[in-house]
């Protein structure tokens, strides 16, 4: 198989999320063999998991091999979770993996574990550690082939009995000559939003989720103030506007945190940081409904060059 390009697009009519990572390179297929695999390739490459550029692109895994009893109650058995996944820092998803096709019987299988979400906090606190709201959840089934049945479902936007919203992801693996690893997924996923999701922000002329939102307005902010300090820059974007970890933290510390956890908490990538006169900086990616409306009220102050619109 050759993939003539790098790139990830989105088709409206479909609504199918695709990522190719390859380059004009001559490919052959190279399946996983077994469940424990793909779970393996997951957990060392976790951005595969994400379900879209802009919303729930963000992505962490929390754990993986988690025992759920009584999980499996249209068989009257104990279950357990593949992997936990945290998408942003509103929503937690029971991921599903299946080595061959995901189909109906799957659907079945992780509305199950959904039913038991609460057993999982209970159990595991340190997965959500926000005590005074409860997380939302999402459910992702994962596979090497989809039903057409199931497709057609998840492209109408299907939900659980409880409006939890499932997403099917496809992933196919391929090997090229010099034995390099590549990988397309197509996602099948119709989230609806409510307009306090805040899903989408337009700054400068562009769109953005929340976590871009943050990067992008910092950069705007420095690059008219080339001469700031990290002291300066923490008092016009104080930690309160984000919670817990910050507006943003200099590269070092972020990426300690990263070496420490093996969890992204900041945008790392070169492009993604921004330098100071005294320090380089690294922007939280820790965003979601309760926080990002902080932000966009403090950076509004700054000055009309500075509006941004909730699209």
């Amino acid at each position: 198989m050759r993939l003539s390009n790098c790139c990830a697009s989105l088709d409206r009519n479909m609504e199918i999320f695709r990522q190719i990572t390859a380059n004009n390179i001559e490919l052959k297929e190279y399946p996983f063999l077994k469940e424990l695999a793909m779970e393996a390739y997951l957990l060392e490459n976790e951005d595969v998991l994400k379900l879209d550029k802009d919303n729930f692109s963000d992505v962490t895994v929390l754990d993986a091999e988690i025992a759920l009893k009584a999980g499996r109650k249209t068989s009257n058995r104990d279950g357990r979770i593949d992997i936990l996944a945290q998408y942003g820092i509103d929503y937690l998803s029971i991921v599903e993996l299946k080595i061959n096709e995901i189909n109906d019987l799957t659907l079945l299988q992780l509305e199950d574990y959904l039913k038991e979400r609460k057993q999982i906090i209970e159990r595991h606190p340190n997965f959500w550690e926000d005590k005074e709201q409860e997380p939302k959840w999402i459910g992702v089934l994962v596979g090497t082939s989809i039903s057409p049945e199931l497709q057609r479902k998840l492209q109408d936007g299907y939900q659980t009995e409880d409006g939890i919203a499932i997403a099917g992801l496809v992933i196919r693996r391929f090997r090229s000559s010099k034995n390099e690893i590549y990988v397309v997924t197509d996602t099948f996923f119709k989230y609806n939003y409510l307009n306090r999701d805040f899903s989408k922000f337009q700054f400068r002329n562009k769109e953005y989720n929340k976590a871009r939102l943050v990067n992008a307005v910092i950069k705007e902010y420095v690059e008219n103030k080339p001469e700031i300090t990290y002291a300066d820059l923490k008092k016009q974007f104080p930690d309160y506007l984000q919670g817990s970890s910050g507006v943003f933290d200099t590269s070092e510390n972020a990426q300690e945190i990263y070496d420490r956890t093996g969890h992204k908490r900041h945008y790392l990538k070169p492009e993604e940081l921004i330098k100071l006169s005294d320090s380089t900086i690294a922007t939280s990616t820790q965003w979601g409904i309760r926080n990002i409306g902080k932000f966009v009220n403090r950076t509004e102050k700054l000055g009309k060059e500075f509006k941004i619109e909730n699209k």
